[in-house]
Formats: structure tokens, C-alpha cells, sequence
């Protein structure tokens, strides 16, 4: 659209110079005339070469080498048919102005500099042969030259633009790979969560349902069954509220970690009606969202386990706040049978199934006699793997092994270090 309206305006101003040089103001001279007469011809002939240069594939390959000669050719002859008279012919200064300022635009400085020198010397050649003035003689080529300048400015801002446009376009597609980066991120927080939270419930669920199936085929307690599938059913809706809250705490914030902590472990000692309990040391700091997430993940995956391996033995949860980050250790006494070092790499290690992590002490209610069953997973010791790498994005460790006949799951998150007055 821009190039059929420039090629426009260069045929309209072309035919309103030749109506100023031959019928308004005509030469009075008939050499000036003729002279002028040559390079209006010339002058529609370098439009029409011009054109083609825009227009023609086949010619706009040779635009580099060709164009600039062209520029140069019409600044030449008009610059030498203005200098000839003092009459309407001098407004054909005003194409050579043009041929000098589109070659500063879109030329090299070298290809400029040659159009611009092929108008000033057409210029001083035809006025000295017609015997201009000196306004002429100095005038003419301070415009063509100015239009050099203006057209090197002209460039240096189209480029600009140009590259202004790349950059924009740039920006938009990093921004947009930036939406979908982020996007793809919130959609792995929400499937880790979500995953986090099922397992959790759904592995309390596993042993509730075991524990039912004991009742009725160990001592045929229909009753205890019942009351079993029961607590089953509560464990399934406080799942499927948890796995809710959990996507909304993403997204809104949650409570204090020692607040989360005592929850989880209330939650835990009341379901399976096991001594539970929470510890803590150190002056209480404040923990980011992501870091209490996180802690409270490892804390419900290490009670699930205790249940599965442990049950019917007390658990303790201990929070230290340190001063270059939190720590947190869960404990639980296991059964008779374990024995040996596992490294936290072991899927047993993990909370796996087997002797290793015994049922439980024996005698008791028949509620103990039902918790006290083994559970059989196939996903063992992917729960600490996943909480390993949750705590590996924050910069933070997980450790789980034997100590003294007791089960730790050790996990510690650095912290930035505090500026002020702590608070608890």
C-alpha cells in the first residue's frame, strides 16, 4: 500500500513540474528548453525503471547493483535541467533532492554519497555552461545534499522501527511461552498436590477397609466391621474435602506450619487411635506457603506409613525452627522384625511392605487387633521419592532410616535468615 502510494506522489510531482516548465514558466532560452525538455523525458523513464525495481521480481534482483546507478542518473539530469534557467525548469531540483534522500534511506553511505555527487556535478556543469548565478551554483547543491542527510535520518529511523517491531515480536513470544511455562507449572503444583493428598487418603482408606475385612473373616465382628467401613466412608469425603483444600491453599495461602502440623497429627492419632504427638523447637519463624506445603506432605506420607508398618505404635513429630532453616522429624517405633540399615533409596526403606516394618504389638482392643494388620502396596517408596524431589525444588533434603529401633523421617528446608524481631 505505502510503495503504490509513493510511486503515486512521484508521478503526480514529476507532471506538476512539467507543468511549471512548459506551460507556466517556460525556458526563455530554446537550449534551456531543449535541455529540460531531455530530461523530463529521461526523468519518466527513470519512474518507469523505478516501478520496475518495485514491482518485478525478475528486476528486484538486480535492485542492489542497478538501483543506486539509476538514483544516480536521474539526480544528474534534473539537477543539470534545474541549473540551465531561471524559470519553472528549476523545480526539477527538486527530483534530484528526492533520488538523494531515498538512496541515503535505503542505500549504503558509499552508493549515497555517489547519487549525491551525480546531482551536485549535473548542477555546477549546467549552470556554468548556462552562466547561473551563484545562489544557483551554491543553493542547488545544499538541497540535494540536505536531501542526503534527511534521507540518512530517514533510515537510521526506519531501521530503528524495524528492529523495535522484532523486538516487540520477540517480547510477545516470550511472554506468551512465559503464560505457558507458568501454565504447564501450575498444572504439575496441582497434580503433585492432588497426587500427595489422594495417596495420603487413599492409603489411611486401604488400611481402614484391611483392617474391616480382618474383623469379619479373623473374628467374624460384623458390628466392628461396620463401625470400620463407617470410618472408611468419613476417611473418603475427608479426602476428597482435603484434596479441595489443598488445590484452593495453592492458589490462597495456608496456616502456619506449626497450626498444619498439629492438624495432620490430631487428625492421625484420632483415626487410628494411636499416641500421637507434636514437639517443637527453637523460636517459631514464619515459613513461606510453598516451604509449609511441602512439610506438611512429608508429615502426612510419614504417619501413612507408620499406620501401614506400625501401627498401634506411638508417633512422635518433632519441629525445630534452626537458624539457617527448619527441620522436621517424624519417628515411630516398628516391629520386632526390624533389623538391618536400609538406606532411604530402599522402596522398603520407604515404608515398604514385609516384616521389616511389623504389624504392631499384639493384645489390646479389637480396634488394636484390626489397625494392627499389614498392608501390601505396590507403591512403595514412591511417596519419600516424591517427597524428595518436592523438597529438592526448594533447595531442601529428606533422610529416612533406622535410629535406635524407631523409623525417622527426617526432612530440613532452608530459610531465609531473619531480619527483625521473630514472631511466632
Amino acid at each position: 500500500m505505502n510503495r503504490s502510494v509513493n510511486l503515486l506522489a512521484r508521478l503526480l510531482g514529476l507532471a506538476w513540474v512539467g507543468v511549471l516548465a512548459f506551460a507556466l514558466y517556460p525556458a526563455g532560452r530554446p537550449a534551456a528548453t531543449l535541455l529540460q525538455a531531455v530530461a523530463y523525458g529521461a526523468a519518466w523513464l527513470g519512474m518507469l525503471g523505478w516501478a520496475l525495481f518495485e514491482y518485478s521480481a525478475r528486476a528486484a534482483r538486480y535492485r542492489r547493483r542497478w538501483f543506486p546507478v539509476l538514483l544516480g542518473a536521474i539526480a544528474a539530469i534534473m539537477g543539470a535541467a534545474a541549473a540551465s534557467g531561471y524559470d519553472g525548469g528549476m523545480a526539477m531540483v527538486i527530483f534530484a533532492l528526492i533520488a538523494a534522500m531515498v538512496a541515503g534511506a535505503e542505500d549504503g553511505l558509499a552508493p549515497a554519497l555517489g547519487v549525491t555527487a551525480a546531482g551536485i556535478l549535473g548542477v555546477e556543469v549546467s549552470g556554468l555552461a548556462f552562466g547561473a548565478e551563484y545562489g544557483t551554483l551554491l543553493g542547488f547543491p545544499a538541497v540535494i545534499a540536505s536531501g542526503l542527510l534527511i534521507g540518512r535520518n530517514w533510515g537510521a529511523f526506519r531501521i530503528q522501527a524495524e528492529q523495535s517491531l522484532a523486538l516487540l515480536a520477540q517480547r510477545e513470544r516470550l511472554e506468551a511461552e512465559q503464560r505457558r511455562a507458568d501454565l504447564l507449572d501450575e498444572r504439575t503444583r496441582i497434580a503433585r498436590e492432588i497426587h500427595d493428598v489422594l495417596a495420603h487418603s487413599l492409603g489411611a482408606l486401604g488400611i481402614q477397609i484391611q483392617a474391616a475385612r480382618s474383623v469379619l473373616t479373623d473374628y467374624g465382628d460384623i458390628d466392628k466391621a461396620v463401625d470400620l467401613l463407617t470410618a472408611a466412608q468419613r476417611m473418603a469425603a475427608e479426602g476428597l474435602t482435603e484434596t479441595r483444600r489443598a488445590v484452593h491453599a495453592l492458589r490462597t495461602g495456608t496456616l502456619p506450619l506449626g497450626d498444619e502440623l498439629a492438624q495432620a497429627v490430631s487428625d492421625y492419632a484420632q483415626r487410628y487411635h494411636v499416641a500421637a504427638s507434636l514437639d517443637s523447637g527453637g523460636p517459631a519463624r514464619p515459613v513461606p506457603p510453598e516451604a509449609t506445603v511441602a512439610l506438611l506432605r512429608v508429615a502426612q506420607e510419614a504417619l501413612v506409613n507408620a499406620a501401614k508398618h506400625g501401627a498401634g505404635r506411638p508417633v512422635t513429630v518433632r519441629l525445630d525452627y534452626e537458624a539457617a532453616g527448619v527441620r522436621l522429624s517424624i519417628r515411630n517405633e516398628v516391629g520386632s522384625g526390624a533389623t538391618g540399615d536400609r538406606g532411604p533409596g530402599d522402596p522398603e526403606s520407604a515404608g515398604g511392605p514385609g516384616s521389616a516394618r511389623g504389624p504392631g504389638s499384639a493384645g489390646g482392643t479389637e480396634t488394636t487387633r484390626a489397625n494392627r494388620v499389614t498392608v501390601h502396596t505396590a507403591d512403595a517408596g514412591y511417596g519419600l521419592t516424591g517427597m524428595r524431589e518436592r523438597l529438592r525444588i526448594l533447595d531442601g533434603t529428606l533422610a529416612a532410616g533406622y535410629d535406635d529401633g524407631c523409623w525417622v523421617v527426617t526432612a530440613h528446608l532452608p530459610l531465609p535468615r531473619p531480619t527483625g524481631k521473630m514472631t511466632a
